[in-house]
């Protein structure tokens, strides 16, 4: 492989490291379910590759070194739980705990079972640095305001021995939702239903010694007097690495920037929300395509592709 200019299609621009970044492992996909022995395949590796997916041939190399910490993100925490100790760089670590069951959320484990492992992890990493996400809030005739008003509070009881946060948010338009909405009959809450909701569950978050916190709902939840929409927040990074990073530009939602490395539809779950599944059809033939040892969570690096260091 050469570099950008030489004769091999497939090239390597190298820059020189000026920057740290933070990874997101990942808004895309579940990796700590379903790719774990990739993700620390790629640390013993050094580096991992990631490709855009607005442009198939740009390929992201990304290097260890220049990683100061990871926001781990997962609805089944099991097999991280038993690895945690593993983990190289400080972490965060988000888990999605909803009161939904397997006519939106196929596939999931016992939420006991969830809860157990969220224990586990948070006796390593400490109970600070655990997220518990009750995310996106929708309804239907299953799932009603009342029905959330008290999943929340009941999760809230469960899990504010192991978590300091819990993250909230609300149904969004993508084409996932469209997909399956006429099969669920669930939308997004209205104006008067968000406030009431949100207010229950910061009365319930209060109760039980929580912060709470918004994703990407700031315009809708600062009125109501939430700290902010961050659920990685600038604060949080500097915290646990000593280095300030800027603001994740990319969603305007107050998070500190990060580097995702994982891949759209890919994830075998198939929640009917997803907004990262936007293609069904193309989940089997990705899932097909890992190799965990391959620098790319779904397939390799091909002849046509361009393969920059990134850094920050």
């Amino acid at each position: 492989m050469q570099a950008e200019g030489g004769t091999d299609r497939q090239r390597l621009a190298v820059c020189a490291y000026n920057g740290t970044m933070i990874l997101n492992v990942s808004s895309r996909t579940d990796i700590p379910a379903y790719y774990l022995d990739w993700f620390f395949n790629r640390i013993k590796a050094g580096y991992v590759d990631v490709r855009n997916p607005f442009h198939e041939q740009s390929v992201s190399r990304i290097f260890f070194e220049n990683v100061d910490a990871y926001l781990l993100i997962t609805k089944d925490p099991r097999s991280l739980a038993g690895r945690i100790r593993e983990i190289d760089k400080p972490c965060v670590v988000h888990v999605t705990i909803t009161g939904y069951h397997g006519d939106l959320e196929p596939g999931l484990p016992d939420k006991r079972e969830v809860i157990e492992s969220l224990r586990e992890i948070s006796s390593v990493i400490g109970r600070e640095n655990v997220y518990v996400r009750y995310d996106p809030v929708l309804l239907n005739e299953r799932y009603t305001v009342e029905y959330h008003k008290a999943a929340f509070e009941r999760l809230a009881s469960q899990v504010s021995d192991y978590a300091a946060h819990m993250v909230i948010s609300f149904l969004d338009d993508c084409k996932n939702v469209r997909r399956h909405q006429a099969e669920t009959g669930f939308r997004r809450p209205e104006a008067d239903e968000v406030r009431g909701l949100a207010e229950s569950f910061a009365r319930s978050a209060e109760r039980h010694g929580v912060m709470l916190y918004g994703c990407n709902e700031r315009e809708i939840l600062a009125p109501l007097g939430f700290r902010d929409s961050a659920c990685f927040s600038q604060k949080k990074a500097f915290e646990l690495t000593g280095r300030a990073f800027g603001s994740w530009k990319a969603r305007n939602c107050g998070c500190v920037e990060m580097v995702d490395i994982g891949y759209y539809n890919s994830c075998p779950r198939f929640c009917k929300y997803c907004y990262a599944n936007y293609d069904e059809s193309r989940i089997a033939a990705h899932v097909l395509d890992h190799d965990p040892d391959s620098s790319l969570l779904s397939g390799h690096l091909r002849p046509e592709d361009v393969v920059k260091r990134r850094v920050k």
